[in-house]
């Protein structure tokens, strides 16, 4: 449904990078603009990962997953309407998340900077989070792609995977599995075998820098030896898969850069 938003001079919109989740994970900037907002909206699930930042006079937009849509249009609406508003996501803004759609809204019902000021604050991405717990797999090229077709074909996600893996990037991938979509990293995992060596190092993190968080370092065959389950593999997972010169030392995966050592 479209909707069509009275145009405001005053108020603001921040869209908000959390980070992994938690005041100690998020920059000034992010933690400033949710503690001035005078509504925050945001993923029920975020909105619980910075309780210790909301106050109880502002107004707590939370939706669903699936529900990104319907967020963005009433965050804008709060910040037309004169309000300070904090729209807040997961990991950074810009990757994966509500920046891009908050400026695909603002475009087509025409509103500017000049109606509406919209500041994108970055924060820490889920692939440094889950690169810090592994060790040093982004030292070089990688390529980062999610494989949730809700949006996207699965033949084009398929596509992707295959280019990624014939040009020996390191791969990321986000939204490795959800209780629906359970056969597409299997998949994933075939399709690379076919450019890399069984022993390449894979990397799963779930929940980083959360309570629950799990590490752990394993290697293409092994991982489609054991399956996804073995791993806790889910929506709060990302999983790296190393190139060909990717090695696992001391517990950690590194991606050599090309120094001379």
């Amino acid at each position: 449904m479209s909707v069509k938003w009275k145009k405001h001079e005053k108020g603001s919109l921040s869209v908000v990078g959390l980070g992994p989740g938690g005041k100690e994970w998020m920059s000034e900037p992010a933690v400033h603009a949710v503690e001035k907002a005078h509504a925050v909206c945001g993923y029920k699930t975020y909105i619980n990962l910075i309780q210790e930042l909301i106050r109880p006079d502002q107004e707590i937009v939370q939706t669903g997953m699936t529900k990104e849509k319907d967020r963005c249009e009433k965050a804008i609406a709060l910040a037309l309407s004169g309000k300070d508003v904090a729209l807040v996501c997961s990991g950074d803004p810009g990757i994966y998340a509500l920046s891009g759609l908050v400026y695909e809204l603002l475009k087509k019902q025409g509103i500017t900077s000049k109606e509406l000021t919209v500041k994108v604050i970055p924060g820490i991405p889920a692939l440094s989070a889950c690169a810090a717990l592994l060790g040093a797999p982004l030292i070089h090229d990688f390529a980062v792609i999610s494989l949730s077709d809700l949006l996207t074909p699965w033949h084009s996600i398929e596509k992707r995977i295959e280019a990624a893996a014939t040009s020996d990037f390191v791969i990321v991938l986000y939204n490795p599995r959800s209780k629906k979509r359970r056969d597409h990293l299997p998949k994933a995992f075939n399709v690379i075998a076919k450019h890399r060596k069984g022993q390449t190092p894979v990397g799963i993190v779930n929940k980083a820098m959360r309570k629950g968080q799990e590490v752990h370092i394993t290697t293409l065959d092994e991982v489609r030896e054991s399956g996804p389950d073995t791993f806790n593999v889910g929506m709060q997972s990302l999983v790296i898969i190393g190139n060909s010169k990717s090695f696992i030392w001391d517990g950690k995966i590194i991606t050599p850069r090309g120094y001379e050592v």
